[in-house]
């Protein structure tokens, strides 16, 4: 008999390789951290011993879900400047805001309470644009959490960095800091096309080949962007990204609302990831990314929530039921986007997009033991035919019990185990009412 640390028991595991497969009453075994086997449970209790067996017989396990953008610490942000277009939102509250606000401590308060939602909600991992990368990444290690950050890169000053040289210098100090980190990795960040100058991207051009990283960007976010690019360029931004060398199966393309049929199968030629924000690109009316048409094009097609400011929240389950849902509207088929491939979405495909691939985004022995468990007993999840449709049409956070990364559970029946959730709750609470009362006119005014 071999020995494990932890057998997990469920009624169902859906694995996501293959795809469409959903085991029934199968154990998950792990070991050092790895999934050593996945088997029926007579196998299982026959072959292994294990220090530890969990049994979830109303649940679902999935491996974590991987949100593929987001800006944690702008849960701070949160329901700030709603209802309004992208460039007012941004130019007229986001950027003033955090010229205001942002610093190391913002940034530590605002992600370790995006961690807690995400832990929540069944995220594992995400990758990260913001400000302060070091101190997102020493959050997320301290709370047993996978995170890609992103080595931010922008023309104009910040708190961050002045220049676009200082940018990269500080991106490649913190690159070289976590290098080794179980948990965390890192992605080079330029914003936007039309926030970052052809000097930084094509030093970063360079960089990414030579250090094998990912290039984490927002691209062909609104009909507005692509059209201003037109008109100062003569170009269109993916475009320009081709020309100077992007275009590639570094790029990791976030939002892209706006494609043509040449754009698609260009992103798919060249082996570029693309990442769908539905419920972000919903609520500041940015468009519509053509996810069934870059789908069916063999495009490697990711999930991601975008940050609290702009979603309003950091929920992966609802961003699948949105992105299945909107999907087969914008392409006219019910068929589209189904519920084992949006699955895939959040799972192995955001894994892959990150250079993850063959750490984590399925459940197959030999990856590491990146689980999440979901009940499925109560009255919205009944009956229950098709556990992974449950999961992505009726399903909601609250239903996520349990959590493991690398075999560590950070959620336990419902709670957490890795971060001071009241503190957190309490230092949001108190950055709220700092902002507001700073926006508030004063008597007289």
């Amino acid at each position: 008999m071999q020995t494990a640390d932890l057998i997990i028991q469920a009624r169902w595991i859906a694995p996501v390789e293959p795809e469409d497969a959903c085991l029934w009453d199968h154990c998950l075994v792990v070991a050092d951290g790895r999934i050593a086997a996945v088997l029926p449970v007579e196998e299982a209790v026959r072959e292994y011993q294990a220090a530890e067996t969990v049994t979830l017989d109303r649940h679902l396990l999935i491996p974590g879900l991987v949100n593929a953008h987001t800006h944690a610490a702008m849960t701070l942000f949160r329901g700030m400047a709603d209802d309004l277009p992208l460039e007012e939102w941004l130019n007229g509250h986001i950027w003033p805001a955090e010229r205001r606000w942002v610093e190391a401590d913002f940034i530590a308060d605002g992600t370790r309470l995006a961690l807690a939602e995400m832990i929540r909600s069944g995220t594992t991992c995400f990758n990260d644009m913001y400000f302060f990368p070091d101190v997102v990444a020493e959050c997320a290690e301290a709370a047993g959490l996978r995170a890609c950050v992103g080595l931010i890169v922008i023309d104009f000053p910040t708190v961050w960095a002045a220049s676009g040289q200082e940018y990269l210098d500080k991106g490649l100090a913190v690159h070289d800091r976590f290098r080794h980190s179980a948990l965390v990795t890192t992605a080079f960040a330029p914003h936007a096309p039309y926030t970052v100058s052809d000097g930084p991207l094509e030093k970063i051009q360079v960089l990414a080949d030579e250090l094998d990283l990912p290039v984490h960007m927002h691209v062909h976010e609104t009909a507005a962007e692509v059209a201003a690019a037109e008109a100062k360029e003569g170009a269109r931004p993916l475009a320009r990204l081709a020309r100077l060398g992007l275009l590639g199966p570094r790029l990791v393309a976030v939002h892209m609302t706006e494609l043509d049929d040449e754009e698609i199968a260009a992103v798919a030629e060249q082996g570029a990831h693309v990442v769908h924000c539905p419920e972000s690109n919903l609520k500041l009316a940015s468009g519509f990314c053509p996810a069934a048409r870059l789908d069916r094009a063999g495009v490697n097609l990711a999930l991601g929530t975008d940050g609290a400011a702009s979603n309003n929240d950091l929920d992966m389950i609802g961003e699948m039921r949105s992105a299945a849902l909107l999907a087969k509207g914008v392409a006219g088929d019910p068929t589209a986007l189904p519920a084992h491939r949006v699955l895939r979405m959040a799972t192995l495909n955001g894994a892959r997009a990150l250079g993850l691939g063959e750490v984590c985004g399925s459940l197959r022995p030999g990856k590491s033991a990146d689980v999440v468990a979901v009940r499925l007993d109560g009255p919205g999840s009944q009956p229950v035919y098709d556990p992974v449709a449950q999961l992505v049409y009726s399903a909601g956070r609250d239903q996520v019990s349990d959590v493991w990364v690398a075999g560590r559970r950070l959620l336990q029946g419902g709670a957490l185990l890795t971060l001071d959730e009241g503190g957190a709750v309490a230092r949001a609470r108190a950055w709220g009412e700092r902002i507001a009362a700073a926006d508030r006119p004063a008597e007289g005014d």
